[in-house]
């Protein structure tokens, strides 16, 4: 994939997940997500936004990572409850600002460190300041960091084999 084209698919995966997540909880309410947990069921979009952010910084740059937040929080305004839309961006800008100060220090050391580490504080941050703002109540913290948790695995899991399949190619 071409850089120009790599950029606009990180950006456009990644300003999906933010209505994409509010309309779920709108529509579904809380889901399991594992070991007896349930979350509201725009986690496993958020778990995975998170991931599509460190993708979209290294494609795209800062710049634009922070204005596909404004444009997903537009979105979710017009697509999903206003309520869960303010709840959702206050919760992406604190978590995307942390993020970005773990991730940032951390890249030279690799993209699989540097994203590990920033996804476990952004999701943290993302799931304290939701559940804060949209709920009142941290009931569904486990979760959260669960489905989250789900996600960032297995994204950072992808990532790397595709990662040793290029090498390999490369090598080969």
């Amino acid at each position: 994939m071409n850089p120009k084209n790599l950029k606009l698919s990180a950006l456009t995966a990644y300003v999906a997940t933010i209505p994409a997540a509010n309309l779920l909880v709108t529509h579904f309410g809380a889901v399991p997500v594992g070991f007896g947990e349930v979350a509201p069921a725009g986690v496993y979009m958020v778990g995975l936004a998170l991931v599509l952010r460190d993708l979209a910084r290294e494609a795209a740059g800062r710049g634009a990572v922070w204005a596909a937040i404004g444009v997903g929080a537009v979105l979710s305004w017009w697509l999903a409850d206003p309520a869960l839309a303010v709840a959702s961006t206050a919760a992406f800008l604190v978590a995307e600002s942390m993020d970005f100060a773990v991730y940032e220090p951390l890249r030279q050391r690799g993209l699989l460190i540097a994203m590990a580490a920033s996804n476990a504080v952004g999701m943290l941050a993302d799931s304290l300041i939701f559940l804060h703002l949209a709920f009142r109540n941290f009931d569904y913290l486990a979760g959260q960091l669960l489905g989250k948790a789900w996600m960032t695995v297995a994204a950072v899991a992808v990532i790397a084999v595709i990662r040793h399949r290029r090498a390999q190619a490369v090598a080969a």
